[in-house]
C-alpha cells in the first residue's frame, strides 16, 4: 500500500502526515507514506484544496485534517478493495 499526503508543507499538511503515520502504527500495518509538496503533482490528482490524502492512487480526502480514526477507516476500506481485486 502506498499512501501520499499532498500539500505545500503547511501545518495541516504536517498534521495529516503525522496522523496517517499514527493510524498505521495503531493498526500495526506497514505502508509506504510519501509527502508530496510539488504543486504540479498535487494538481495532477485533481486536488483543489489541501491537504489531500491518496491511498493506492485513489483520492480519499481533501481540504482539512481527518481524525486518526477516520484515516484508519480509509486505510481499512482500501485494504478491503485491494483484497477484492
Amino acid at each position: 500500500m502506498t499512501i501520499r499526503v499532498l500539500g505545500p508543507g503547511c501545518m495541516n499538511c504536517k498534521t495529516l502526515e503525522r496522523r496517517t503515520r499514527e493510524a498505521l502504527e495503531q493498526m500495526n500495518f506497514q505502508a509506504n507514506v510519501e509527502k508530496i509538496e510539488d504543486l504540479d503533482r498535487i494538481v495532477s490528482y485533481g486536488i483543489m484544496r489541501t491537504p489531500g490524502l491518496v491511498i493506492d492512487e485513489k483520492v480519499v480526502w481533501q481540504g482539512g485534517v481527518p481524525s486518526v480514526e477516520k484515516i484508519k477507516e480509509f486505510i481499512s476500506a482500501q485494504r478491503g478493495e485491494a483484497g477484492a481485486a
